[in-house]
């Protein structure tokens, strides 16, 4: 073999050996792309209620419509008064059309009805002061002193707490429950010797506000879970 010859075969020899070495260090770090891990970032938050709705529901029941339309304003006026002398602002007063039900009108049950009308009156109150209401709302048996019966409170007159500001939290929510997600990943990373890559694909959960309790509903746990997957390296 001639020098040329010698020559042009160690370079197509080292040509062979260098794409052999890229093809494994190719095909290595394609493995390693197979392996990921996926972990879930928890942030909880307990923040009171900054709005109520509390609903005031008086009844009034009789014979006579015009007697009972001059009970329900008296009612409304001392209910109001009461409202406002306690600092609450007009602007957070709304007075619901009365609810009218006519028993004889149930044909069913007409012969037995001693007492044809059953009026319902409610006067919603809707608010920021939140613990100003919480206050009155165990006060709200001082109107009984008035003649005004409160009626308890069920499923369909309920007061309601919400919180509104959740826009203002969600940024560091959302930053701790990555923080927490990233810790996890990175002890199960320890743990199997391996070490955390880059961010494979990311997903924010849900935000949930609910009560922190059937006994404080004035006090909401918001709750955000993240979840993310990183790839694993050796």
């Amino acid at each position: 073999m001639n020098k040329t010859t010698i020559i042009s075969a160690a370079i197509v020899s080292a040509g062979i050996i260098v794409l052999g070495l890229c093809l494994k260090s190719g095909i290595d770090k394609f493995s390693d792309r197979d392996r990921d891990v996926s972990v879930r970032g928890l942030c909880e938050r307990q923040v009171p209620a900054n709005k109520v709705t509390w609903p005031i529901v008086t009844k009034e029941m009789g014979n006579d419509l015009v007697s009972i339309y001059k009970k329900i304003q008296s009612n409304n006026a001392t209910i109001i008064k009461f409202l406002k002398g306690n600092g609450i602002e007009e602007s957070e007063i709304s007075v619901n059309p009365p609810a009218v039900t006519d028993r004889l009108a149930d044909s069913y049950n007409a012969e037995n009805v001693r007492v044809r009308y059953n009026v319902t009156n409610v006067i919603v109150v809707t608010s920021s002061k939140v613990d100003q209401i919480r206050k009155l709302i165990d006060r709200q048996t001082d109107l009984m002193k008035e003649g005004v019966a409160v009626v308890a409170e069920n499923y369909q007159y309920q007061t309601r707490y919400e919180y509104t500001e959740l826009n203002t939290i969600k940024p560091e929510m959302i930053a701790e429950a990555t923080r927490n997600a990233r810790e996890a990943a990175d002890k199960f990373a320890a743990d199997s010797e391996s070490r955390l890559g880059k961010i494979k694909t990311a997903r924010q959960g849900q935000f949930s506000i609910e009560d922190r309790d059937q006994y404080t509903p004035y006090i909401k746990n918001i709750r955000v879970v993240t979840t993310i997957d990183y790839y694993l390296e050796d």
